[in-house]
């Protein structure tokens, strides 16, 4: 290395080194710190206010600093002198400016930040400047750091006039990027932010409102763009998502556990990730639908089958054989005619089915009181009723507060609950063919299913909640402090008064003369500390700011209903790629997806670069899918390996698969077994370190797996394991994993198009 060159890896590490001295300060102001050192001027309510938003200010920029602690700074752009009006509003002329993942400022009042954070419109040029259009850039280096030293730096040249070189120019300025995507795994996704192509990078900034669609095929980066988006929409967006949150859905826990690392390491953490079913509070689904009951349920036509049971529910008694209830003034008559009246009247309401009962408890407990009226106060000559209002309305409070009626009541309308009417209805389906009723028929103990959730999601919505029992108590309760507080006050009287300074305006103020009892009582009610994603995770009815979907083309119409109460503004970005649908319940074409929710009223873009998948394995792959989809389009490869897949043919193909999975698991990064499930025992008898079922730890270095869960994961060698068992999709996905090398192992020859691509 030259002693220029040493002098300009020198000047960077001064100012990295500077950079984490700014950063040991601000960590070093803790939050209990900042308790104890700010005092706030005056005791009041705002002043209290203040210093709390202080603490939450200073924590959230805490727990920033320690999730990029490894990775802060990664570039630097070097402005012209001269940039003329090619360069972005937002730049000045002439300067440096260092990117990082969250912006730093020198001080407290100083105005140019030592760090720029990578969502500032002054670092778009780092991602978007070319040769051609510089974008008033000169040059811009990509530096690596080994925790806080500077290891390497990349400079491209952008102003070609510009005569300075510094020994460390990158002549095809794909350094960078290569070194990443050749990079070993590490079982868990890392961020894009260092190397955003500007392809990426146009989606990333994409505005939040209306629906965007990314399409695009196997290593495009979809999901890394989809998360870069999520922390690019809470960087502009701040004050909007930070209180509605950003929901992230995922196919998988196991893909969850993958991405979970991506949005802290850019310093974010306010974002629910959650798979569709972890989406309804209470229930965690793990049991697995066959695929049929998955498409069954998942169809369209299940919200029309629920609506239909739920409305059998509302029952009328059997003509000519109606409900006797017990009073002491003698038996009560609940008949047809009664009921359906009440049951009318209670339907015309359009409420949600409990909302709507107590309408029809009402219809039902008027009719009853007016039956014992007229028997108690009928003149047996014929004459006018002799009860008078206050009698009639005392009766109506007996019939009103007997349990025989309500019990009446609760045969023919009863309260349901989503998860008690959905386990009934599964228990004994209908409103279906019958072949579709007994491919999703519930044993009593079952656990729920994936394919469940959307469905007790669209009962919940079907039954609506009745808090008004609730809402009553907590009334009560705030009347209680009301009172509470009230006394405190009356006991302050003369205790405590308040003088104007001026003498002609002067008057004595007590406390109850400022303060009513009511905001006293406020000051007692328990404040709720949990973030927006948190509450967000525990309310069925919240309402997301922006709704981020990987592998949007999996999801079933009843799933679509699911996420679009959760997006009543249709703020959503649904990446995914329609070639790689394996749900049997999956909608596919985006226009089917989307048609009922928005029309055609959505943005659609295409990732058209692979960026993981080497052109050696991407070949094989599409030629798999082209034999059944001749016009695909598979995404072109930036790179090749030279490594041709291999193939495999042996008698006990669990041996086979283990033994070469065994002899190629790298020490560094990982190998991926897929094979269909029956395999799964065996093969995990002969893996060292895997277990069957569950969902696979991705940080060991040999993992296994069957296609679906491989699905949006990335290893540097993969093992397929019988193909011919896999249908197209699935087997596209498993042969599109692999970053580096790829082998099949199977007991007959490959047929067709995997065969011939394998000779």
């Amino acid at each position: 290395m030259s002693s220029r060159d040493s002098l300009e890896l020198q000047k960077e590490q001064e100012y990295i080194d500077a950079l984490y001295e700014r950063v040991d300060e601000l960590r070093g102001v803790t939050a209990d710190s900042v308790r104890e050192a700010v005092t706030p001027v005056g005791t009041g309510q705002q002043a209290r206010l203040e210093r709390d938003l202080l603490v939450v200010e200073r924590s959230g920029l805490l727990a920033a600093l320690n999730a990029v602690e490894g990775s802060l700074c990664f570039g630097r752009i070097d402005l012209k002198a001269e940039a003329g009006e090619d360069a972005g509003e937002d730049q000045e002329v002439g300067v440096t400016h260092h990117i990082g993942r969250i912006g730093i400022r020198a001080d407290d009042t100083e105005r140019t930040p030592m760090l720029i954070d990578w969502r500032a419109p002054v670092a778009r040029p780092f991602y978007l400047a070319t040769g051609h259009t510089p974008m008033g850039l000169r040059r811009r280096r990509h530096l690596t750091l080994d925790g806080r030293t500077v290891t390497e730096l990349h400079d491209e040249i952008l102003d070609l006039d510009d005569s300075e070189r510094t020994g460390f120019e990158d002549p095809t300025g794909d350094a960078v990027l290569l070194s990443a995507l050749n990079s070993a795994r590490t079982g868990r996704m890392g961020d894009i932010v260092q190397t955003i192509q500007a392809e990426q990078d146009r989606i990333i900034r994409h505005e939040h409102r209306g629906v965007l669609v990314v399409e695009g095929g196997p290593g495009t980066g979809k999901t890394a763009v989809a998360l870069h988006r999520a922390a690019f929409l809470l960087y502009e967006h701040r004050e909007l998502l930070a209180k509605r949150a950003v929901l992230i859905v995922g196919p998988n826990p196991a893909f969850l556990k993958y991405i979970s690392e991506v949005l802290p390491a850019l310093g974010e953490t306010g974002v629910l990730l959650s798979t569709v079913g972890e989406l309804f509070p209470g229930v965690h689904a793990t049991a697995k639908d066959t695929p049929r009951a998955a498409a069954v349920k998942g169809a369209a036509g299940m919200a029309d089958a629920l609506a239909l049971a739920v409305a059998d529910r509302q029952q009328l008694p059997e003509p000519g054989a109606p409900l006797v209830i017990p009073n002491d003034d003698g038996d009560l008559i609940l008949d047809w005619e009664i009921a359906y009246e009440a049951r009318q009247a209670a339907r015309d309401t359009k409420l949600p089915h409990n909302l709507a009962r107590p309408h029809f408890a009402f219809r039902v407990i008027d009719a009853l009181t007016e039956q014992l009226t007229e028997r108690i106060g009928a003149d047996p000559y014929g004459g006018p009723n002799f009860l008078g209002p206050d009698d009639i309305a005392q009766l109506g409070k007996g019939v009103a507060a007997s349990a025989e009626v309500h019990a009446a009541i609760e045969e023919l309308w009863p309260a349901l609950t989503p998860q008690g009417f959905v386990a009934d209805y599964l228990g004994e389906p209908s409103h279906l063919a019958e072949e579709d009723a007994e491919a999703i028929r519930r044993q009593d103990g079952d656990e729920w299913t994936v394919g469940d959730v959307p469905l007790l999601d669209e009962a919940a919505e079907l039954l609506g909640y009745d808090d008004s029992a609730e809402r009553a108590a907590a009334e009560a309760e705030r009347q209680e402090r009301i009172a509470y507080a009230q006394g405190v006050l009356d006991l302050s009287k003369g205790s405590e008064t308040y003088e104007f300074e001026d003498e002609d305006e002067s008057e004595v103020l007590a406390a109850h003369d400022i303060i009513d009892a009511d905001r006293v009582a406020g000051w007692y009610e328990e404040e709720d500390h949990r973030s927006a994603a948190e509450r967000a995770a525990a309310d069925r009815t919240w309402a997301f700011g922006h709704i981020i979907v990987d592998e949007a083309q999996e999801l079933s119409p009843m799933a679509w209903r699911l996420l679009m109460r959760r997006s009543p503004t249709r703020a959503m970005t649904l990446v995914g790629d329609p070639a790689q649908t394996s749900e049997e319940g999956g909608v596919g074409a985006w226009a089917d997806i989307l048609a009922p929710y928005v029309e055609d009223r959505f943005e659609h873009t295409r990732l058209g670069v692979n960026y993981r998948t080497p052109s050696e394995v991407m070949d094989v792959a599409a030629a798999v899918l082209r034999e059944s989809y001749p016009d695909y389009e598979a995404p072109a490869s930036v790179r090749s390996t030279g490594e041709r897949p291999w193939a495999l043919r042996a008698d006990d193909v669990v041996e086979a698969a283990a033994k070469a999975a065994v002899e190629r698991t790298p020490e560094e990064g990982r190998l991926a077994v897929i094979a269909p499930r029956r395999l799964h025992e065996a093969l995990a008898a002969r893996l060292p370190g895997v277990e069957a079922g569950g969902e696979p730890d991705l940080t060991r270095h040999l993992v296994l797996l069957d296609a679906r869960q491989a699905k949006g994961l990335e290893f540097d060698r993969v093992i397929v394991v019988e193909p011919g068992e896999f249908g197209v999709s699935d087997l596209y996905v498993a042969l599109t994993r692999a970053t580096q090398d790829l082998g099949v192992v199977s007991e007959g020859e490959l047929a067709g198009a995997l065969g011939v691509a394998l000779r």
